[in-house]
């Protein structure tokens, strides 16, 4: 097209004019803005998102976010403040198990601090550290460590043995009460008794442990710690407060139509406790042993009725994971330990713990979240949004603004008597203000009205689909017609090449900023923005006005661009032509409102 719209010029016999215009065409047909505006995005966006303490690992989360259709967090330390206490301590003897040692509650604390490491970074087993005296604390830092069974998938359970002289050796464990009574042995109405008083803190929404203890005289220990002689020692309830800003978060989500999955390795009754507390409601509370027990396609159904997951292993949320995506949901998942990397990495966004995140688990996420706040989530969504929009708005505004830039370089060569309305010098002059515009002014534009009271863009939804290319033509028409036409008509009232050009660049100036006006925002009027006093329209606005200035009243300037001096009546015709499309612009959008409410 180029190649014809020089030679279409050079029929003509000017050379000159032919070169000059199959220059601006190419300069013109060209939007280098995109790549440059993406880029300014992303970067900038992951600089806000940085503040309010969300770490941007793959610019590409950015843009996933705003589309997150369901947010599934753990519970300690994202819901919950990540602050245990010690709130209730219950002994087996009081609980009438005539096979339990009757000791204080203190005691059983003591225990359940030696099953645990001292150098542990685990908030539950700091409580146990801090509930006991100093001169106790020192005591069991001397305690001499033989063998540790860790906690395993088949038995929720740890224990630790040490060396208590005379050949004689003690272990302490703590873990799930059911994991406990099967280490004791307990059956029977003893054992009713026991998850009677588990179900009764659980329902208070604590934690519950279990701890028991063991005595054995020879050194020689068995493989697992089931083969261990354990006694019943008691129950601990363990208090980790809610975040104050996290029942408000959850509001948000459900206005925003984001259904969140909190998933915990707790109780079934203290996820329920946690759930209620947070306005979290869930029809059902699946545990991990039932949802091992569903096919994927029966956990897709139980999906839509179940909101919190109890008793979850770490390899049971990648296949949450897997079952949602394969119902076409953008997963957010969080998650802090090694085994919770798989997880993080096939979610659409995975979400790191900063705090208490292990280094796998950052490795494998987009996102890490500094304060490991659920509410910064849900900031981080609602920013994801506005970046998305701003972002699909200033690419409307580059494609809108080049429709008129090509159509008034390309129609003097398809129109023979028609001199040049376009030179290069004055499509450089307009990208330094599109590109100023599209990389700060759209950027820094203020979230949508009602952001979050919509739900989430669809998966298949492409960003600048037919309808955005169809509005954003005829925007950049609208505009190319005032133009053409202003210039046309001065042209024939009697002014010069030089003039009428002038004229016509003006208008294209003043509708060029009445345009990015417009596109700032889908649910804001330009007169409201005037009565905000809104920054970006006032510094746009200003350097539109110095540089109509300039050209007024720089002589060197005009015969630089080719342009000749009209007079200040011109700026009235300029300004009428552009109020003209900026009032149809207006009316489109207020009548877009009105038929979207």
């Amino acid at each position: 097209m180029l190649t014809h719209c020089g030679c279409l010029l050079l029929d003509q016999g000017d050379f000159l004019a032919s070169l000059l215009n199959g220059l601006a065409a190419a300069m013109a047909i060209l939007p280098e803005e995109f790549p440059v505006v993406f880029t300014i995005f992303l970067a900038l966006g992951a600089w806000r998102l940085s503040r309010i303490n969300v770490l941007t690992r793959q610019p590409s989360a950015i843009e996933s976010l705003g589309a997150a259709t369901v947010l599934c967090s753990d519970k300690t330390g994202t819901i919950t403040q990540n602050k245990m206490e010690v709130a209730r301590v219950k002994s087996g003897h009081t609980m009438g198990l005539i096979n339990s040692e009757d000791i204080s509650d203190y005691e059983i604390i003591h225990w359940a601090a030696m099953a645990s490491p001292s150098d542990s970074a685990d908030p539950m087993e700091h409580a146990f550290f801090r509930a006991l005296e100093q001169k106790d604390q020192q005591h069991l830092s001397k305690q001499v460590l033989i063998k540790e069974y860790p906690l395993s998938r088949e038995l929720l359970a740890m224990t630790r043995v040490f060396n208590d002289g005379d050949d004689r050796v003690v272990a302490a464990a703590k873990g799930a009460p059911e994991a406990i009574v099967e280490l004791c042995g307990v059956d029977g109405d003893f054992k009713d008794a026991i998850f009677d008083e588990v179900a009764t803190m659980a329902a208070a929404g604590c934690r519950v442990l279990a701890v028991c203890k063991a005595v054995a005289k020879s050194p020689s220990l068995p493989d697992s710690q089931l083969d261990l002689p354990f006694y019943f020692l008691g129950l601990i309830a363990l208090e980790d407060p809610i975040r104050p800003e996290v029942p408000d978060a959850i509001r948000l989500c459900k206005k925003a139509g984001i259904k969140v999955v909190m998933i915990t390795g707790d109780h079934v009754l203290t996820a329920h406790a946690i759930g209620k507390k947070i306005g979290l409601e869930s029809e059902l509370i699946l545990s991990g042993a039932e949802m091992a027990a569903l096919s994927d396609e029966e956990l897709s159904d139980v999906l839509q009725r179940c909101n919190i997951f109890a008793r979850i292993q770490p390899e049971q949320k990648l296949r949450l994971v897997h079952v949602l995506k394969a119902k076409g949901e953008i997963v957010a998942m969080t998650g802090d330990g090694v085994n919770d990397a798989p997880a993080l990495k096939a979610a659409d966004i995975g979400i790191a713990m900063g705090n208490k995140g292990t280094d796998v688990a950052r490795e494998s996420a987009k996102l890490v979240l500094l304060d490991d706040n659920f509410a910064s989530i849900v900031t981080g969504i609602r920013l994801g949004r506005r970046i998305y929009d701003n972002l699909q708005k200033a690419m409307s505004y580059i494609l809108a603004i080049h429709i008129p830039i090509i159509g008034l370089t390309l129609t003097p060569a398809f129109w023979g008597t028609m001199p040049l309305l376009l030179l290069p010098l004055h499509i450089i002059l307009m990208e330094l203000i599109i590109d100023p515009v599209c990389s700060i002014a759209f950027e820094f534009e203020q979230e949508e009205r009602g952001i979050m009271n919509h739900p989430p863009r669809k998966n298949n939804v492409t960003f600048f689909g037919g309808k955005q290319l169809l509005s954003s033509f005829l925007h950049g028409f609208l505009l190319f017609i005032i133009t053409l036409v202003t210039f046309l008509i001065s042209f024939k009232e009697g002014h010069s090449v030089e003039q009428a050009r002038m004229i016509a660049f003006s208008t294209l100036i003043i509708g060029n900023l009445f345009l990015i006006f417009s596109k700032l925002s889908k649910t804001r009027t330009v007169i409201e923005y005037i009565v905000e006093l809104n920054t970006s329209i006032i510094t746009i606005g200003t350097l539109v006005i110095a540089l109509l200035i300039a050209l007024a009243l720089v002589p060197s300037f005009q015969h630089l661009l080719k342009l000749q001096w009209p007079g200040w009546e011109h700026y009235m015709v300029a300004l009428a032509s552009s109020l003209v499309m900026l009032a149809i612009l207006e009316l489109i959008k207020l009548f877009n409102l009105k038929t979207s409410n």
